[in-house]
């Protein structure tokens, strides 16, 4: 099997050097054997070669599973595997392993995918809108975040948004009842009725938008709402 990334592996006839199942993975040259059980090096093997292995195998890895999350996915699609049966007597992995490759690579087509980032990175931010993924994502590649230091970031960013949003607690011990004027029915009603505010912005005013209010935490409706509150309460 050939890839974009240049290595090549599978079954291959060397005329009896290597045992029946070896494989061949291109980028590896002479410098070591793979087979099922293992991989060995010859002694001489300089250290950046090894280096260099190193990063391909990490390359490798990565990309089998988004290999084995779109296979998934195509089969469920093309021949109806609702169940998984025919995947889990297949690769061996387990229910819940495969649901989860396939749920991260339906959430982000190929075009969105970042080759610099691990599987595991994108899995991290699955379940934000399309433009928060996109942001947090362009974050981690730019600051070379791992896969933890991208999700202490994220959960940070949540955590930081709901303490603005929460309720500040009492200075007292006791509960205290915040007294209220008396409100008529009709008020009442009035208070509580809604209005639907539509705005029109350009592609580019929404892509500014929703990377501003990724930041924040928020979905881009919700960003909008507290930044009209925050002008009203100024003006009032």
């Amino acid at each position: 099997m050939r890839t974009a990334s240049g290595y090549q592996a599978g079954p291959v006839d060397t005329g009896g050097e290597l045992a029946q199942g070896d494989v061949v993975l291109s980028f590896l040259g002479e410098q070591a054997q793979v087979h099922k059980t293992g991989m060995t090096f010859p002694q001489n093997l300089s250290e950046r070669s090894w280096e260099r292995i190193g990063a391909s195998l990490r390359e490798l890895t990565n990309s089998s599973v988004w290999w084995l999350a779109d296979w998934l996915t195509f089969g469920e699609t093309t021949y109806g595997l609702r169940r998984y049966r025919e995947a889990i007597e297949r690769t061996g992995l387990d229910y819940q392993t495969l649901r989860n490759y396939a749920w991260v690579a339906r959430r982000f087509e190929h075009h969105r995918r970042r080759d610099s980032l691990s599987f595991a990175h994108h899995a991290e931010v699955t379940r934000l809108s399309p433009p928060e993924q996109d942001y947090w994502l362009g974050k981690a590649e730019q600051q070379k975040w791992s896969r933890n230091e991208l999700r202490r970031m994220v959960r940070a960013s949540l955590a930081e948004q709901s303490d603005k949003t929460r309720i500040p607690p009492s200075s007292g011990d006791e509960k205290q009842e915040v007294p209220r004027p008396a409100e008529s029915a009709g008020a009442d009603k009035h208070r509580r009725k809604v209005t639907t505010l539509t705005i029109e912005l350009s592609a580019s005013q929404l892509d500014t938008y929703s990377k501003v209010a990724a930041a924040h935490g928020l979905p881009v409706d919700k960003w909008v709402a507290q930044v009209l509150d925050a002008a009203d309460r100024r003006t009032a």
